[in-house]
Parts: C-alpha cells; sequence; structure tokens
C-alpha cells in the first residue's frame, strides 16, 4: 500500500504542482521572507565573457522546441556558439541545466506574484492582480512554463548530483512557497468576509492547476491571444473563489 504522502504527491503532480507539506505559515504577507531565504539560491555574478546566461535561453529554446528528452546536450551548445565541453564549466549535466532552469521560473513566479499582488487591499482586486500577474509573460517565460509543467516529475526524487540536488530542493521549495502565496491570499479574504469560508490550500490549488494548466496546450501562434485566455481565466477563478 502506498504511503499517503506518495499518493498526495501524485495528486499534486497531475495539477501540475508538487508539495510534500499542506502547513500553512499563516496568512501575513511578513512571513514570506524567511521561506524566500531557504529557497533562494544565489546564481553566481557573471562577467562579459560570461557564457551561463546564453546557455539557459539556448536550453529554454531548444527544450521549449523539441523537449528536454529530445534535446542533445550538443544542440544547446551548437545554438550559443561554444564547445560543448565549455558547457561544463557552467552546468555539470543536461539536468543541471534543466533544474536551474526550473527553479529560475518557480523564483519568477512567486516574484511576479509578489510584485502584483502586495498594495492591493480589497480581496477580489487582490485574487484578479494575482491571476492577471500569471499571463503578464513573454514568449521566453511561455516556454519555461512549459518546460517546468512538463518535468515536474523531475522533482520527484533525490539526484546523486549535489548540484543537481540543490537546484532540485530549492525548487521544491519554491513550489511550496507559490501554493502558500495562493492559500495566504484566500485566507486573507475569508478573513475579510469577501470570500465563503473553505478549505484554502485545496481551493488554492484548484485555482493554481487552473493557471498553469494553460502553459499544457497554449501557444502564442494559437488562434486565441493570451490577454483572451488571461480575461476568461480570471473570470473564472473569481467566480470560483468569490461565490
Amino acid at each position: 500500500m502506498k504511503d499517503p504522502a506518495d499518493l498526495r504527491f501524485v495528486a499534486d503532480l497531475n495539477l501540475g504542482l508538487l508539495s510534500d507539506d499542506r502547513t500553512v505559515i499563516g496568512t501575513a504577507r511578513g512571513g514570506e521572507g524567511e521561506t524566500m531565504a531557504r529557497a533562494r539560491i544565489v546564481d553566481p555574478e557573471e562577467g562579459p565573457r560570461s557564457k551561463r546566461s546564453a546557455i539557459l535561453v539556448a536550453a529554454v529554446e531548444r527544450f521549449g522546441e523539441d523537449g528536454y528528452e529530445n534535446t542533445k546536450w550538443s544542440e544547446v551548445a551548437d545554438r550559443v556558439g561554444i564547445g560543448q565541453t565549455a558547457l561544463y564549466h557552467y552546468f555539470e549535466s543536461k539536468a543541471h541545466c534543466l533544474l536551474t532552469i526550473m527553479r529560475l521560473e518557480l523564483q519568477r513566479s512567486h516574484d511576479q506574484f509578489v510584485e502584483a499582488t502586495t498594495d492591493e487591499t480589497e480581496p477580489v482586486e487582490e485574487l484578479r492582480a494575482a491571476v492577471r500577474s500569471a499571463f503578464a509573460v513573454t514568449e521566453q517565460e511561455i516556454r519555461q512554463m512549459r518546460i517546468l509543467q512538463a518535468n515536474m516529475s523531475l522533482l520527484a526524487n533525490p539526484r546523486k548530483s549535489k548540484r543537481e540536488e540543490t537546484e532540485r530542493v530549492a525548487a521544491r521549495q519554491l513550489v511550496q512557497m507559490v501554493e502558500r502565496d495562493w492559500t495566504s491570499l484566500l485566507m486573507r479574504g475569508m478573513s475579510k468576509g469577501a470570500f465563503p469560508v473553505r478549505d484554502a490550500h485545496t481551493l488554492g490549488l484548484a485555482v493554481l492547476g487552473m493557471i498553469v494548466s494553460v502553459w499544457r496546450w497554449y501557444r502564442p501562434t494559437g488562434a486565441i491571444p493570451l490577454s483572451e485566455i488571461s480575461e476568461m481565466i480570471e473570470g473564472c477563478v473569481v467566480r470560483m473563489v468569490a461565490e
């Protein structure tokens, strides 16, 4: 029989999420800093000759175009215009690069959520701002989110490589942080009487599931513009949460 924690992990994975800790650490915004300190990795400073950023951009493009499994590490080097051996100066493996991309995207999503909601005091407007921020993205960020959702299973099991494991653990913590962002927002609205009182964490997972599912099928070249999708999802989320 599977451990309940494993079953919960599978359920969150099906939503495109990942959580092994359902404890909400409070509704106050001030509580976010301590969790952030545990999750944030200080990325190396890049000199004028550094190829790290170019490698990440090229990897996002290649993984986004052909998928992680179908992309050869040497193809990333070719796109940057460097030899394959030079890649290992920055990333010890293709998986290390992928985990870094996933961690950076999760950090970006969290930071964007905080920036969009910090000055909002009215619960429904805060909720709308949070949803709109999730879709205020560039084409490169769309690729990053698609890569993140397609490879969430990589965060499930420990890595043998220390550098890969550091990125994996940080990414897991950031997923939990993103979940707490939404849970805390909903709990604030419930405490003010703006939203019906329900299980805020489960409701937050449902909202997140709706939002992140878009990146599994959306393409910038598709028939429906992202602005229309954003407006539709925003309306759905407000009805789900506030009615």
